[in-house]
C-alpha cells in the first residue's frame, strides 16, 4: 500500500516567537515554536509557574541596573546593546553571587537565541546550570533544562535534545501530553520506536481522557509506528480518528487501504467513495480503481459515471482499455445503448479485432443482423481475434437471419473446425441446410 508516512528526518525547527524576557525578580522560561512537535507556545512557560521554590541569593541593586540596561535594549531588538550591557556585567564577574551570574548567562542565552544564533545559547544556558542548585531558583533550573533540550531540537542534535528532556522530566512538576509528545519525537529521532510509541501513546491517552482531540501530528506519529509493526487493526483505529476530526482526502485513501487489507470490503468501498466525493482522488489509476471497486460491488453503473467523468475531465486517458472497461460498465448497468459507442471507439482505437467481434455478437443479440455482418467484417480485417471460431458462428447465424445461406454455411463450417465450437456449429449447420432446402422447396 502507498501510504503517505511519518518522514524519519523532521525538518528544521524554527524559532519565530519574538519572547520580551521579564526582568530578572521573575526569571522567565524561554518559548521556543517548535511547531513540527506540535508543541504549544504556552508549553515551556506552564511547567515552571507551579515549581517549588528554593531559598537562593538575592539580586542586588548594582546587577539589576546591568539587567535592566539589556532589557531594554533586548525590547528594542537591539541585541549589540544588549551584549554590550551583558559584557560589561560579567567584566566584574567576581562580585557577582551565583544566583546573579546565573541570570547573566540566561539573558545571554536569550539574547543569542534571539540572534538565531543556536550554539551560543546553548552555551550560555548551560552555564546557568552551572551555577548549582544552591543558586537557581526552581522554575529557572527546570525552564532552563527545557530551553535546552528545545534548542538542541531546533540544531538538529536529537541525542542531546533527548538528554535535556529526560533531565527535565525528572525535576519538572505537570507532566503534560505536550511534554510526551516532545519526548516521542526525540525518541523518534534516535531510533527507538518503542519509547517513542509508549509517549505518544500516552499523550494521545491524556488528550482523550480529558475529552479533548489529539493533535494531527501526535496521530499521525502514532500511526506511523503502528504501520511499521504491520499492526493494521490499530492503524485503521488510527486513520479513523485522522478522518474524523482532520477530514482529507489523504487520509480517506489510507483508510480505504487498511480496510482492503482487512479484508473489510465494504468499509472500503465506502472510504474509497468518501474520498472520491471528497475530491481526493485525482489520478488515472485511482479513478479506474474507484470504478473497478463499484463493478465488482455490483454497482456498474456507478463505475460507469466515475470513467465517464474522468475522460470528460482528461484525468483518465482516453484509451481503447479505457473505452473498453466503460462500455462493459455501462453493459453490466444494462445500459446497452450507452455501451456500443463506447465500445464501437474501443474497437476502432484497438489494433486487434477482438471488440468488433464482441460488437457483431451484440448486434446479433439486437436482431440487427446488417450491423453484426459490418462489425464482423472489420473483426476479420484488423484480425488477432482471441476466438474466431465463435465470430464466425456469429456471422453464420446473421447470414442464416438475413436468408444468406450460403455465406452461412461458409462461415458455419469454419467455426466446426475448432473443436470449442464444433458441436454448436454443426446443429446450426443441420439448421441452416434444412432452411435453405425448405426454400428451394417452397421456390419450386
Amino acid at each position: 500500500m502507498n501510504m503517505t508516512t511519518v518522514t524519519k528526518g523532521l525538518s528544521r525547527f524554527v524559532l519565530r516567537t519574538s519572547v520580551a524576557l521579564p526582568l530578572v525578580l521573575a526569571p522567565a522560561v524561554s518559548v521556543t515554536v517548535l511547531e513540527a512537535a506540535g508543541v504549544s507556545a504556552s508549553f515551556a512557560q506552564s511547567e515552571a509557574a507551579e515549581q517549588k521554590t528554593r531559598k537562593t541569593p538575592s539580586m542586588r541593586e548594582s546587577a539589576f541596573k546591568y539587567l535592566g540596561r539589556a532589557q531594554e535594549a533586548a525590547d528594542a531588538q537591539n541585541w549589540q546593546e544588549a551584549l554590550a550591557a551583558l559584557k560589561e556585567m560579567e567584566a566584574g564577574k567576581s562580585k557577582l553571587n551565583g544566583y546573579e551570574t546565573a541570570q547573566m548567562y540566561y539573558f545571554y542565552g536569550f539574547v543569542y537565541y534571539s540572534m538565531e544564533r543556536y550554539p551560543q545559547a546553548i552555551n550560555y544556558y548551560k552555564q546557568v546550570l552551572q551555577q548549582g542548585q544552591e543558586n537557581l531558583p526552581v522554575a529557572l533550573e527546570v525552564g532552563t533544562l527545557l530551553t535546552i533540550a528545545q534548542l538542541y531540537f531546533v540544531t538538529e542534535d536529537y541525542k542531546q535534545a533527548l538528554n535535556y528532556l529526560n533531565k527535565w522530566f525528572a525535576v519538572a512538576d505537570n507532566i503534560n501530553a505536550d511534554s510526551y509528545a516532545l519526548r516521542a519525537q526525540a525518541y523518534h529521532q534516535v531510533g527507538n520506536s518503542a519509547k517513542a510509541m509508549a509517549d505518544i501513546s500516552t499523550a494521545i491517552g491524556m488528550y482523550e481522557k480529558e475529552g479533548k482531540v489529539p493533535k494531527e501530528n501526535w496521530l499521525q506519529l502514532q500511526r506511523y509506528f503502528y504501520y511499521d509493526k504491520n499492526d493494521y487493526k490499530n492503524v485503521a483505529k488510527v486513520l479513523e480518528k485522522l478522518v474524523k476530526h482532520y477530514p482529507k482526502g489523504e487520509y480517506y485513501k489510507q483508510l480505504a487501504g487498511m480496510y482492503g487489507e482487512l479484508k473489510r470490503e465494504d468499509d472500503m468501498l465506502h472510504m474509497m467513495e468518501a474520498a472520491y466525493v471528497a475530491g481526493a482522488l485525482q489520478k488515472e489509476k485511482e479513478l479506474l480503481n474507484m470504478a473497478y471497486l463499484f463493478m465488482g460491488a455490483e454497482m456498474p453503473y456507478k463505475g460507469a459515471k466515475v470513467i465517464d467523468k474522468g475522460i470528460k475531465e482528461k484525468k483518465i486517458k482516453r484509451t481503447s482499455k479505457n473505452l473498453e472497461t466503460l462500455a462493459q460498465a455501462y453493459q453490466m448497468a444494462q445500459e446497452l445503448q450507452k455501451s456500443i459507442p463506447e465500445l464501437e471507439d474501443a474497437a476502432q482505437m484497438s489494433d486487434k479485432g477482438d471488440l468488433y467481434s464482441r460488437l457483431a455478437g451484440i448486434y446479433l443479440d439486437q436482431d440487427k443482423n446488417e450491423k453484426a455482418l459490418e462489425m464482423g467484417a472489420k473483426a476479420l480485417k484488423k484480425g488477432d481475434i482471441k476466438r474466431p471460431d465463435q465470430l464466425y458462428i456469429v456471422l453464420g447465424m446473421a447470414n442464416a437471419n438475413l436468408k444468406k445461406y450460403d455465406a452461412s454455411l461458409k462461415y458455419l463450417k469454419q467455426a466446426a473446425d475448432d473443436k470449442r465450437s464444433e458441436k454448436f456449429a454443426k446443429q446450426w449447420i443441420t439448421f441452416v441446410e434444412a432452411e435453405q432446402e425448405r426454400e428451394k422447396q417452397l421456390a419450386l
